[in-house]
């Protein structure tokens, strides 16, 4: 093991900058050199690259987003684009790459690891906390926290107002996020991908609040279940209560990733240079009953990380 590449892929986190620079001074101190390549699958299907060093990662532990950069590419999910990626490993003589990223990053890291001889290591960041083999990913508590405190501001207003607001948090298909954020502002109502809602129950809860003298409300919905508008339409109409949506969006991506988001790319990046020296490839890097391991790469990509269900309840309960 001489020369190591590190790409960041998929959606951003906060937190990547964090662990390409554990990567990087990790590597550097076991005497590996370390390329990065640009724009995700793209820079390796391109052979797009530059050199990373201790000194030029100085100053990057704190900063959101990725220096990488990072782009969805629909050519990577072709056999033509795999073989691309596999030929730039090769022509660069890099032994193991390391894959930053969420579950869809992961996929594609398993198909490269068919197609070349250099060992891949996938650390898991994203906002989205969907990773099957690990507790958390990076990225995941600073997107709650983003989330709360905009969700807390967002109380004060529909507490003077006495309304209701939904307010909408990213979470295409599983509801990590959602829940999290719903459990940790005291969101009457948290609606996830993993349970289909129904209506009937939303205003039962709201007029049983109403009963017990709330005259605000805040629900938490994943941005992947059903339309905001729609539902606060029908929210209106049966109970009079007033309605207003607000997205979060983008902004639960960006930002300086927290301390803990910080410490846990520190972690993942250590590891994930340890299993590369120690020639372990097809690996993925994770936090399980707080200690730091890791697990096959396939088995993680293969089975579904289950969300805690139970934690819906105890949400409902708290927020009464």
């Amino acid at each position: 093991m001489k020369k190591i590449g590190v790409a960041t892929t998929g959606g951003d986190a906060p937190g990547m900058n964090a662990a390409i620079r554990a990567i990087v001074r990790i590597a550097s101190l076991r005497n590996l050199q370390v390329v990065g390549f640009e724009r995700g699958w793209n820079g390796l299907m391109k052979n797009e690259s530059k050199l990373l060093t201790p000194r030029s990662v100085g100053g990057i532990l704190g900063l959101g987003g990725t220096i990488l950069h990072t782009a969805r590419c629909p050519e990577f999910t072709k056999d033509e684009g795999v073989r691309k990626a596999a030929q730039t490993l090769s022509s660069n003589h890099v032994d193991g790459l390391v894959v930053i990223g969420g579950g869809g990053s992961f996929k594609g890291a398993l198909d490269l690891s068919r197609e070349t001889d250099a060992l891949i290591v996938a650390v898991p960041a994203t906002i989205d906390n969907d990773v099957y083999g690990t507790d958390e990913t990076i990225g995941f508590d600073t997107a709650v926290n983003t989330a709360v405190t905009e969700i807390d501001k967002i109380r004060d207003t529909a507490i003077s107002h006495e309304r209701t607001f939904i307010v909408e948090v990213m979470g295409r298909d599983r509801g990590f996020l959602a829940l999290m954020a719903g459990i940790t502002s005291g969101a009457e109502i948290i609606i996830v991908p993993e349970i289909q809602y129904e209506e009937q129950k939303i205003f039962q809860t709201l007029k049983e609040n109403s009963q017990r003298g709330k005259k605000s409300s805040i629900i938490v919905k994943a941005e992947g279940v059903g339309d905001a508008r729609l539902l606060a339409k029908e929210i209106e109409e049966k109970t009079g209560a007033e309605v207003r949506i607000s997205v979060l969006g983008y902004a639960q991506r960006g930002g300086s990733p927290t301390a803990r988001s910080r410490f846990l790319a520190s972690l993942f990046g250590n590891k994930a240079v340890e299993l590369l020296l120690e020639a372990q490839g097809n690996k993925v890097v994770g936090l399980q009953k707080g200690q730091v391991s890791n697990l096959s790469l396939e088995k993680s990509c293969k089975t579904k990380k289950s969300l805690d269900l139970s934690l819906l309840s105890l949400a409902t309960v708290l927020a009464t």
